[in-house]
């Protein structure tokens, strides 16, 4: 096989791949987006208290605060009917509404917790971390609830 034959393979390949995407303006592209804002708002957080990333009081309180908003935005982005198959959300998301929103509900208000802690001055990290991992433990339980992984 020639070179140009397998450039004209590798070409048709990768534009098939690409044909199977998630729509970045459909609810779902718009809710991957979010999540993968609030993990990486999260783990900010989470690395500034375990010594990963060196601690920035100020920082820490307005990532805080984008985690907060952020918390808030994903729920309306979950339409009354399943829409694709490509969602990591489980089909017990539209089964168990009630549930869900529950979550949520408990995870804005860890996040809200997780911003009047990191209010108080001078900062530090013990008095900050219960506040992070009521949050994390509020996302790990909707995941083991609600994701497929």
């Amino acid at each position: 096989m020639t070179a140009k034959h397998c450039f004209v393979i590798l070409l048709a390949c990768l534009t098939l791949s690409a044909c199977g995407g998630i729509d970045p303006d459909s609810p779902l592209g718009q809710r991957k987006v979010i999540f993968k804002q609030m993990l990486k708002t999260s783990e900010e957080l989470g690395g500034m208290l375990r010594g990963r990333v060196p601690f920035d009081g100020p920082r820490f309180a307005e990532a805080s605060m984008q985690l907060d908003a952020l918390a808030h935005e994903p729920w309306r982005l979950f339409p009354q009917v399943k829409e694709s198959e490509q969602t990591s959300a489980t089909d017990a998301v539209w089964q168990k509404q009630a549930r869900f929103q529950s979550l949520a509900r408990e995870l804005e208000a860890a996040t809200g917790e997780l911003v009047i802690a990191s209010q108080v001055q001078p900062y530090k990290a013990r008095n900050l971390t219960p506040a992070v991992q009521k949050v994390e433990d509020t996302c790990s339980a909707c995941h083991k609830e609600f994701r497929n992984h």
